[in-house]
């Protein structure tokens, strides 16, 4: 049977007065832990992050030389078995960082600045964006349709911009590269095609925006796959006339484009124009553009 309300609120009253009961006879040597016995560093501070947690290293000097030579998690040290409670909560940080980026949304107003309209490749939702990659390499019908619609055909170049795996990185670095690709490109004479935006784009969709536009380089800007420490990266795949069936191998990529620890992104356009002069000179991409590009030394 069912407690009456009366002898309910009698148990809720003996639990709370056993609780005041145990705080009240808290020992004294138990001190409540605070900010100053963590003595927590700033982990959006990029000289905090690289601050070596191992205690009386035989080589110390040899182990900050090491760390220096990398953003990977080394030197951390660790309490016993476990890792010590600075490097944990940096590690938890970073890793909300990177869910954060995966899961978010380019903004609007970024996609409006530039005058970029929207469409969509045939993934339904995030969640089968990480499962079913294969579906984000392909344009919707619909997508399909208003491509055709907008796009002027045959440009030299199209450049398109997809969310990829973090919005973070269209969000920080777009309104950057992108007016250095753009004035890059129409300095050098070279016809630009009417850039847009592919919501839960992989690579290899170029393949399939290129079937409808036919031009002679596609260029992605991506939001990289974040990492524990950098989760704005973005990555520029470029291709010659890509068409169904065309592979990585035919592709050339400029990764770690951010402004935090990479490629910035003033400098990564500006590269990214070079490499499309390179590509319509030699009207090759990938290893066939290596293989050409070293014959002539």
């Amino acid at each position: 049977m069912g407690q009456t309300n009366a002898e309910i609120e009698t148990i809720v009253k003996a639990v709370v007065e056993e609780l005041a009961k145990r705080k009240s006879s808290t020992p004294a040597d138990i001190q409540p832990c605070n900010e100053k016995v963590l003595d927590l560093p700033d982990p959006t501070l990029a000289e905090n992050r690289r601050v070596i947690g191992v205690r009386n290293p035989i080589d110390e000097e040899g182990l900050r030389n090491l760390c220096a030579t990398t953003t990977a998690r080394l030197g951390v040290g660790r309490a016993g078995p476990r890792p010590r409670t600075k490097s944990l909560l940096l590690f938890q940080m970073d890793h909300g960082v990177t869910q954060d980026a995966i899961y978010g949304e380019v903004n609007e107003d970024v996609l409006n600045k530039f005058n970029l309209f929207t469409v969509q490749t045939k993934i339904e939702d995030r969640g089968q964006y990480l499962m079913r990659p294969e579906l984000g390499r392909l344009l919707s019908e619909e997508a399909k349709a208003i491509i055709t619609e907008k796009c002027i055909k045959k440009p030299q170049v199209q450049i398109v911009i997809g969310d990829g795996l973090s919005a973070a990185a269209i969000n920080n670095n777009l309104p950057i590269i992108y007016p250095v690709i753009e004035q890059g490109l129409k300095s050098a004479g070279i016809s630009l095609g009417t850039p847009f935006f592919i919501k839960f784009a992989r690579v290899g969709v170029i393949n399939d925006v290129n079937d409808v536009i036919g031009a002679d380089v596609v260029v992605i800007l991506l939001g990289e796959r974040p990492g524990l420490g950098i989760a704005d990266a973005l990555s520029a795949y470029m291709g010659w006339r890509p068409t169904a069936g065309k592979t990585d191998a035919e592709r050339d990529v400029v990764c770690m484009i951010t402004q935090h620890g990479g490629t910035n992104p003033l400098e990564g356009g500006a590269f990214l124009v070079e490499m499309i002069k390179k590509t319509l000179k030699y009207q090759a991409s990938g290893v066939e553009l290596k293989e050409k590009s070293s014959r002539d030394g």
